[in-house]
């Protein structure tokens, strides 16, 4: 066990854990944020998607002790009451079904935009690659995506 300083958005928390320990598994277990999902556990379908340093990572195969100290954002931290562009774009495009995938393709398309505030076509469908939703959403997703883009929030 060691104590290791995590930043989770914007609130600094103080954890003695494994410090090997999964990034997701101290997000969901140890602080509360059940947002993220477990999908695969091998950084594969991207249902666990955070920010951190607002890139998107993939918090299932990522130790604990390799985030100490940096700032994280989940999906419970984009927006305090849900108006960040992508989550209103998602809304309006009608994205979600099953919904399970969905914090994770939120997550990723804000990486996306963080880093690419204007992304054409191909470049969404570059970063979005990996981020796997059962239902099949995709052109909805990267619809949204546009939308969003276009919003002078992001």
């Amino acid at each position: 066990m060691a104590s290791l300083s995590l930043n989770i958005n914007s609130k600094n928390y103080t954890v003695d854990i494994d410090p090997q320990m999964p990034l997701l598994w101290a997000l969901r277990d140890i602080i509360g944020l059940k947002g993220t999902k477990y999908g695969c556990g091998i950084a594969q379908c991207g249902a666990c998607t955070v920010l951190l340093e607002d890139n998107a990572v993939r918090s299932c195969s990522l130790p604990v002790s390799a985030v100490a100290d940096k700032k994280i954002v989940t999906i419970e931290g984009l927006s305090e009451d849900g108006d960040h562009p992508l989550q209103q774009a998602w809304i309006e495009h009608d994205v979600p079904q099953c919904g399970y995938c969905q914090a994770g393709q939120i997550m990723n398309a804000a990486g996306l935009l963080n880093k690419n505030p204007n992304p054409t076509d191909e470049e969404i469908e570059t970063a979005m690659n990996g981020n796997i939703c059962r239902c099949g959403t995709y052109l909805r997703i990267k619809a949204a995506i546009k939308t969003a883009a276009k919003s002078e929030k992001v």
